[in-house]
């Protein structure tokens, strides 16, 4: 069985995350942090100094330290040092730098908030076979998707919005004009690659949900980019700040989009990796930004 895997980011560093069955809970590489803490340009010899003296000194948290093989850089799987969340502050804390503090509060996040347990839906639904029986590029479906994502955790899960939008100075469509503009959207052809973009931009103008569309419409995106063109997106090759700018952008001019999506495409349509990954990056994307405004 494979292991589950994950990523938690700081400060658009990934890092790794093993889920441990036997403890049922997340552990992070501790390598990871020391990088996403110190910045250091060779954190697994940072961490293997630190190591050695924290043990002289007794450091507690060192006797749960737990090794899972998880995939480095290279593409190869080594042995690697995990801490669980709980774990974390006191090695934070044993690391000096101006990052240690902001990290730790962003790290206090739970996976029983509303985002982590929707983060696990969306792992379950590359499991349950839904995604399978979803007409692509259908209205339908993309109500399917955010039904999976957010049941359970807003009364309004796969529900077209009732109320208007608004994030900065755009108002997404109002609701007056919604259910034509998203019959529109529907009838819109998604036979090549340009026409699946075209469609996925003028669903995000759309926004048919009160919260939780762009998480929806990636997954929307790759359904059918999957069925049509036997690809799918590698969202990991895409960074936070190039793929908002480039969303943002796209009501006017989606050349941005379009080019970030080409260069990230890849034939892995049935990697379980590739698709938690993808939905790792997808809640990423969405971390620390502004709540949409009704």
């Amino acid at each position: 069985m494979t292991a589950k895997l994950s990523i938690r980011f700081f400060n658009d560093t990934e890092i790794r995350a093993v889920w441990d069955e036997t403890e049922g809970e997340w552990r992070f590489a501790v390598v990871d942090i020391i990088a996403a803490i110190t910045e250091s340009s060779n954190p697994q010899n940072y961490w293997y100094v630190l190591k050695s003296r924290l043990k002289k000194s007794g450091f507690e948290p060192l006797t749960k330290c737990k090794g899972f093989k998880l995939t480095a850089a290279d593409g190869k799987r080594r042995l690697t040092d995990t801490l669980s969340q709980k774990e974390i502050q006191p090695l934070v804390e044993a690391i000096p730098g101006r990052n240690a503090v902001p990290f730790l509060k962003r790290f206090a996040y739970s996976d029983d908030a509303v985002d982590g347990r929707s983060r696990r839906q969306a792992y379950a639904l590359f499991e349950s076979g839904l995604l399978e029986t979803m007409a692509p590029g259908t209205v339908q479906s993309l109500r399917q998707i955010h039904a999976y994502l957010f049941g359970g955790l807003y009364d309004f899960a796969g529900q077209i919005r009732t109320v208007n939008i608004a994030k900065g100075n755009f108002l997404f469509a109002p609701v007056r004009f919604l259910e034509n503009t998203l019959s529109l959207i529907e009838k819109m052809p998604h036979t090549t690659f340009d026409e699946i973009v075209d469609k996925y931009v003028e669903m995000n103008v759309a926004h048919p949900f009160r919260e939780g569309n762009g998480r929806s419409a990636r997954i929307w995106l790759d359904l059918m980019l999957k069925r049509t063109l036997k690809k799918c997106v590698d969202w990991s090759r895409i960074g936070k700040r190039e793929y908002l700018d480039a969303m943002t952008a796209s009501p006017t001019d989606s050349s941005k989009i379009r080019n970030l999506l080409r260069g990230a495409l890849t034939d892995n349509i049935n990697d379980r990796e590739t698709f938690l990954k993808g939905i790792d990056y997808s809640y990423y994307y969405e971390s620390e930004d502004p709540n949409l405004v009704p």
